[in-house]
C-alpha cells in the first residue's frame, strides 16, 4: 500500500472546502482542512505535507500572511493560491508571497485537480533529488538502500527494512519531534497499528546501536504524548 500524498487545503467557505476536499480524496490524496490562517498554521508546524491550497481571504490571518510565514520556516513545499481577486497586481503578490501557482474563483474542479497532480509531481520529485542514500551517526554508517549499519571497523549489522524506514523518517526529520500518526504513515502505511511499546522497543534498538550511555541517550529521545526525535548538529 503506497503512502497518500498529503494535502493542506485552507479555505472558509464550507460548500467549496467539501467539494474540493472529497474531489481530492477521490484522486487518493489525504486532505487535512483548515477554516481560518491561524489554524492552519499550527497543523503546517505539526505536519508535513506535499502541498498547501490557501484561500487569499481568510478570517484570523489571510492567506498571504499565512503563506509569507510557511516561507519562513520552509522553502520547498508547494503552496497554491485560491482567490476571488482577479488583478495582475495581487498575482504579483501572491508570487512574491511564495506562492507556486494561483487559481481564481470560479475555477474548474478539473483543472484545479491538474494543477494539483503537477504541484505533488514536482515536490516530489525534488525529494527524490535530495534522496538519502546513508547517514553517520558516531562510528556507525547507516546505509540505506542495503539496509546495513556499518562500523568504522568494517563489522556490518544487518537492519531490518522497519528500522531502516524509521531511521531514515527520524533522520529526515532531525531535532524536531515526530509524531505517532507520522510514524504509522510512512513506517507502517496503517496495514498494522503497532503499540506504542512495539515503537519504543525500535527506540531502545537504536540506542543500543549508536548511544555511548543508553541509559543518558544524546540521539534517540522519546517525547511523552508527542512522539519521537533523533537530535544530531552534524
Amino acid at each position: 500500500m503506497a503512502t497518500k500524498q498529503r494535502i493542506l487545503l485552507v479555505e472558509d467557505e464550507d460548500h467549496l472546502l467539501e467539494a474540493i476536499k472529497l474531489n481530492l480524496e477521490m484522486e487518493g490524496y489525504k486532505v487535512t482542512t483548515a477554516t481560518d490562517g491561524k489554524k492552519a498554521l499550527k497543523i503546517v508546524k505539526e505536519e508535513r505535507f506535499n502541498l498547501i491550497i490557501l484561500d487569499v481571504m481568510l478570517p484570523e490571518i489571510d492567506g498571504f500572511q499565512v503563506a509569507e510565514t510557511i516561507r519562513l520556516e520552509n522553502s520547498e513545499v508547494p503552496i497554491m493560491f485560491l482567490t476571488a481577486k482577479n488583478t495582475s497586481e495581487d498575482r504579483v503578490t501572491g508570487l512574491k508571497k511564495g506562492a507556486d501557482d494561483y487559481l481564481v474563483k470560479p475555477f474548474n474542479l478539473e483543472e484545479l485537480i491538474l494543477r494539483v497532480n503537477n504541484l505533488v509531481k514536482r515536490s516530489l520529485k525534488g525529494d527524490e533529488l535530495k534522496e538519502l542514500n546513508s547517514y553517520k551517526i558516531g562510528d556507525k554508517t547507516i546505509y540505506f538502500n542495503s539496509f546495513e549499519l556499518k562500523h568504522d571497523d568494517g563489522t556490518i549489522t544487518p537492519l531490518t527494512k522497519k528500522e531502516t524506514m524509521l531511521l531514515k523518517l527520524l533522520i529526515e526529520r532531525r531535532n524536531e519531534a515526530v509524531s505517532r500518526e507520522q510514524i504509522l504513515e510512512t513506517v507502517w502505511n496503517y496495514d498494522v497499528y503497532p503499540s506504542t511499546r512495539t515503537i519504543d522497543n525500535f527506540i531502545l534498538t537504536f540506542r543500543k546501536y549508536f548511544e555511548p550511555d543508553q541509559k543518558n541517550p544524546i540521539y534517540f529521545h522519546s517525547i511523552r504524548g508527542v512522539g519521537y526525535k533523533f537530535t544530531d548538529n552534524q
